[in-house]
C-alpha cells in the first residue's frame, strides 16, 4: 500500500460525492486512488469504471485502511490523492467569457481572506452557474488545500482567476463584456431584490472584515444590500455570497419560463 501522504500541493479527498467531482471536471489532477475492497455496489463500481477510463492508478485496500489513510475524513470507501489545482491565468479571461452562451455571471471576491469562506463561495458559485471567480492576488486567499476541500470539486471545474489589479479587470468586464457591476454593502439603500439580475451582471462582495475597497467601489455601477430584520449586522461573506447569487438564478429561471 503506498503512502498517501504527499506534499504542500496535494491533498487528499474522499467521498462518494466528492471524488466523482474531482473524476468528471479534474481527473488530470488524481494521482493515486483508494478504494475498499469489500464494497461491490453500483457508486463504487461506476468510480472503478471511471479510474480506469482515466488510466488512473488505484489500489483496492481494506475499509480501515482507508481510515488509516485519512482518519480525519468521511471516505465512504473511496479515497483520491490530487495535486491542487492553479489559478486560470488573467489572460485567459476574455477569452472564457467569450465562449459563454447566454447572460454572464461573474463573482469578484475583493479581499476574503478565510480559505473556508472561499471554498464555500466556490462551491455555490459552480451550483449557481457562475462562469468565472475573480479575485485579487493581493490579501486574498488563494487554492489552498483547505479551500479546496470544502469546495468539494469546484475548484477543478470552475475558473478561479487572480487579478493584479481588480479596478482595472473591472473595468475591462464594463467596456468589453457590456456587464452590470452589482457590489454588495451594507449601507446601501437598495435591496438586492429590487434590482434587475437578468443581464450580464458580476455580482461584487467584499473581504470578511473591511468590505470592498475603495477603488472596486468606485467601479460598481450599483451597491446593493440584504434586508437584515435580526440583531446581527451582517452575514458571513459565503452565506451573503449564496443568498446574492440564487437570487440572480431565481431572477433568471422567472424570466426564461415566462
Amino acid at each position: 500500500m503506498s503512502a498517501a501522504k504527499g506534499n504542500d500541493k496535494e491533498r487528499l479527498i474522499g467521498g462518494i460525492h466528492s471524488v466523482r467531482n474531482v473524476l468528471r471536471h479534474g481527473a488530470e489532477s488524481i494521482t493515486d486512488a483508494w478504494v475498499d475492497s469489500s464494497r461491490h455496489d453500483k457508486r463504487i463500481k461506476e468510480i472503478l469504471s471511471e479510474l480506469r477510463s482515466h488510466r488512473i492508478p488505484f489500489q483496492q485496500i481494506s475499509k480501515q485502511q482507508l481510515s488509516e489513510l485519512a482518519p480525519d475524513i468521511n471516505h465512504q470507501g473511496v479515497l483520491i490523492r490530487t495535486k491542487a489545482p492553479a489559478a486560470t491565468s488573467e489572460a485567459e479571461l476574455p477569452g472564457i467569457l467569450k465562449k459563454v452562451d447566454g447572460p454572464l455571471l461573474l463573482l469578484v471576491l475583493d479581499g476574503v481572506q478565510d480559505p473556508h469562506n472561499l471554498g464555500a463561495c466556490l462551491r455555490t458559485a459552480d451550483a449557481a452557474g457562475v462562469h468565472a471567480v475573480i479575485a485579487p492576488k493581493d490579501r486574498s486567499v488563494g487554492l489552498t488545500p483547505v479551500a479546496c476541500k470544502v469546495a468539494s470539486g469546484a475548484a477543478e471545474r470552475l475558473p478561479f482567476i487572480q487579478v493584479t489589479n481588480l479596478a482595472r479587470t473591472l473595468k475591462m468586464l464594463a467596456d468589453r463584456f457590456g456587464v452590470w457591476i452589482i457590489g454588495a454593502a451594507g449601507e446601501a439603500q437598495q435591496s438586492l431584490y429590487e434590482i434587475d439580475l437578468k443581464t450580464p451582471t458580476v455580482l461584487v462582495m467584499g473581504g470578511e472584515e473591511k468590505g470592498m475597497r475603495r477603488l472596486t467601489r468606485e467601479h460598481c455601477d450599483q451597491l446593493v444590500s440584504l434586508p437584515m430584520s435580526g440583531t446581527v449586522e451582517s452575514l458571513n461573506v459565503s452565506v451573503a455570497t449564496g443568498v446574492a447569487l440564487y437570487e440572480v438564478v431565481r431572477q433568471r429561471l422567472v424570466f426564461t419560463r415566462k
